[in-house]
């Protein structure tokens, strides 16, 4: 099957726990249908410092947060994928809400994969808002992995 038709998944990574086993996740089902997958970590403006500008961050942080979020993502993929990265792995940071941008990711995927739950989830949730929110919105099927299988 070439990289041209192989079917493609896109994975929600921010670091924590939940979105390594959905990582894994992945993985095994990439390695089992000759799949992509995309790991796709987003960032954007935090609320607290004041309105966040539309479709860009300031330049002023832009570089270091980018550069902060490419290391949660490479330390991820690796940790799964290990190193050198395979071929059909891609990992990219983009600028915008977690929710919105795997919802547009999930335009071009054949499979959405996110965790349960991740860094900004409130405790006791058994669900993450971004997790709900690629279930409801989400162009394909969305994989939501609840913790490590064994």
């Amino acid at each position: 099957m070439s990289a041209e038709t192989a079917p493609r998944v896109v994975v929600g990574v921010d670091g924590s726990a939940e979105s390594l086993a959905a990582l894994r996740w992945a993985a095994k089902y990439a390695a089992a249908t000759g799949a992509t997958v995309s790991a796709l970590l987003s960032w954007h403006y935090p609320a607290a410092v004041g309105t966040a500008p539309v479709g860009h961050a300031p330049k002023e942080i832009s570089g270091q947060v980018r550069m902060e979020m490419q290391e949660t993502l490479d330390k991820a993929v690796t940790e799964v994928f290990g190193s050198p990265q395979p071929s059909g792995v891609r990992a990219e940071v983009v600028y915008g809400h977690p929710a919105n941008t795997l919802v547009e990711a999930s335009e071009h995927a054949d499979l959405l994969v996110v965790g349960n739950r991740g860094h900004g989830a409130f405790r006791g949730m058994l669900v993450g808002s971004v997790s709900i929110h690629c279930v409801t919105n989400a162009v394909c099927p969305v994989v939501v992995v609840r913790g490590e299988d064994s």
